[in-house]
This record gives structure tokens, C-alpha cells and sequence, in this order.
């Protein structure tokens, strides 16, 4: 997520999507490491369906937040779509949101037993925070984020049950118990700020540290998580990805990460030493890629479609060995 956007009503609780189950999108000339890029659903803009953040389950569920519709939906893999949860909205339509001007939920993580966290950012102490939903239950807010700050990645770590939060507006990651509680603030290491819009915004735990992206920076930052559970000094281990935002680990030698970047409507493969290449482009039906997620060698690539307003999708597409 990146960009300030007009207010559009959001009604009804059925999503109503488009699914495409294959149709092929013609490969960008670039793409050599992902292969048979598709588009799988295409979403309704015209109601907010503009998807921020997924997360896998291993039934093949992929779980989604709406940012502007203020929602939670569970994707089947066949592409059918319900709507697990609808935010309250602000009495003041969210004009007080840090650097957007509009309510919308954004990271989301799946914990083993099946319950949902995943964050709302209004501008307004009483909704903005981390929320809960467990499998058939309602949303429940866990814990209260600065009203002045937009949380925006997430991560889990199950084995200490502390969820991390990258704050974009703040340039810090919160920490805060699985069972809800008080967020204490785990970084605030200059790397994380932002520039002029947005500091911190993907976030993933991998190899014993906490990694986040900076899309001002078109940096990707790695923080050591210390035998205290408290943080080490980030450092900048790829430079130079334009409007970055969200991320995942390929599980594909040591390190090497997918990032989606919003802004120039690309995702790039970077290799462990920060380097990187283009894989996939516009061309390949990308909309303003805002999360990726892997099941296996399958690439799951929202696209909002916040600066092209004109497809929000879901792009699945191959990792080759």
C-alpha cells in the first residue's frame, strides 16, 4: 500500500469477483525465473476491493485483506471468495489516517490452529491496532497502535507468540503477545523511517531475524532478533527496489526473496547478495503488486491497483527449480 486514494462506498457482504481459472497472461520478456503467469481472480475496484495482504493456509486457502472495503475474505482454491469480517468505519470516514486519509485494514498472518491476525489503521485511537479472528468468530481488536502511526506488515513468531507490527508513519516495529496486551516498541532503528511517505511496510521473520522493507528507501533491512528476544542494528541488505512493499523468501537457496514494487508495477527476484532482476511486469498482468505469498514452487501476487486503477488481481505463476 502507497498511495493516497478517494474514499469509494463499499456495500453488500458478498464479494463479488470475477474468476479466471486458466486463462493464460502473456509472459513479460523478463520472467525467466517464474513461469505460466496467470491471473486467477480478478476484484471489483469499483467497491474497495483493493487486496493489500495474504496469507496461505495449507488446505490451499488463501486468506486476504480488503484494504479500502475494511475487510477480511478467505479465497478457496477454486476462486470462490467469502467475507469473514467487515471493520466499523470512523465517524470521520478515516480523513485522519497517516499519509493515506482513508480507514483500511492491511497485514494479515494465519497462526496453525487457524486464527487470524491482521491490522486496522484509521487514524483514531479507538479501532487502530491489531485484531483477532478466530475460525467462526468475530473481530476483536488485541491491541491498541498509536492513532499518528499506520501499521501496516505482519509477522508471527509462534514459537515466542509475539506478533511484530512495521509501522509506516512511525518507522518502528511494535511487538505484541499473540494473546493481546500491551505493544511495546521492538525498533526504532533509523532504517525503518521514512523518507517524505512511507518507511517500514513488508515485514517477515526468517534465519533468527526480522526483515522489513522500506518503500521511501527502496531498501530491505535485516534485524537480528538477540538471545533477549530484543533487537539488533538493522542493516540494508538490497538497495535500489523502487517503491517496495511487500516480500516472501523463495526457500530457494539462502535468502533469496521475491519483493513486489508497487510503484513501477513489477516484481523483482533478489538474490542473497542484493542484487536483483525483473521477473515479472506489467506485461504479465501485474496491477501495482502490493503482497506475494509461496505455497510450494506456486507464486501468489496481489495487485491493488492503487496508481492504475484499472484491475485488482490475483497473478499465480511457477518458481522454477
Amino acid at each position: 500500500m502507497f498511495t493516497k486514494l478517494s474514499k469509494t462506498a463499499v456495500s453488500g457482504a458478498v464479494l463479488a469477483v470475477a474468476v479466471v481459472t486458466a486463462t493464460p497472461v502473456p509472459a513479460s520478456a523478463t520472467s525467466d525465473p517464474l513461469r505460466c503467469a496467470r491471473a486467477a481472480v480478478h476484484f471489483d475496484l469499483a467497491t474497495g476491493q483493493t487486496p493489500e495482504n495474504i496469507a496461505l493456509a495449507p488446505d490451499g486457502t488463501a486468506y486476504v485483506t480488503l484494504a479500502k472495503a475494511r475487510q477480511v475474505a478467505a479465497l478457496s482454491p477454486g476462486g470462490s471468495v467469502r467475507i469473514l469480517a467487515t471493520l466499523p468505519g470512523t465517524a470521520d470516514g478515516g480523513v485522519h489516517t497517516p499519509a493515506l486519509g482513508f480507514p483500511l485494514t492491511t497485514g494479515i498472518v494465519r497462526a496453525d490452529e487457524g486464527t487470524l491476525y491482521f491490522l486496522y489503521a484509521t487514524g483514531t485511537a479507538d479501532l487502530t491496532g491489531v485484531w483477532r479472528l478466530r475460525p467462526g468468530g468475530r473481530p476483536q481488536r488485541i491491541a491498541a497502535l498509536p492513532a499518528a502511526g499506520l501499521p501496516n506488515g505482519l509477522a508471527l513468531n509462534a514459537r515466542t507468540r509475539s506478533l511484530y507490527v512495521a509501522d509506516s508513519a512511525l518507522g518502528t516495529i511494535w511487538r505484541v503477545p499473540t494473546g493481546g496486551g500491551t505493544a511495546t516498541a521492538w525498533s526504532t532503528d533509523p532504517a525503518l523511517a521514512p523518507a517524505g511517505f512511507l518507511g517500514a511496510n513488508g515485514l517477515k521473520i526468517h534465519n533468527r531475524a526480522v526483515w522489513a522493507t522500506n518503500l521511501d528507501k527502496g531498501t530491505i533491512l535485516r534485524i537480528p532478533i538477540l538471545a533477549d528476544g530484543s533487537a539488533g542494528t538493522a542493516r540494508v541488505t538490497a538497495t535500489g527496489l523502487t517503491g517496495i512493499d511487500d516480500f516472501a523468501f523463495t526457500g530457494h537457496g539462502d535468502d533469496q526473496i521475491l519483493a513486489a514494487l508497487d510503484t513501477v508495477n513489477q516484481v523483482a527476484l533478489v538474490r542473497p547478495d542484493g542484487t536483483h532482476i525483473t521477473v515479472l511486469t506489467a506485461a504479465d498482468g501485474l496491477q501495482g503488486p502490493t503482497s506475494i505469498a509461496l505455497r510450494g514452487n506456486t507464486v501468489h501476487v496481489l495487485s491493488a491497483a492503487y496508481l492504475t486503477a484499472k484491475d485488482p488481481n490475483l497473478i499465480l505463476a511457477r518458481l522454477n527449480d
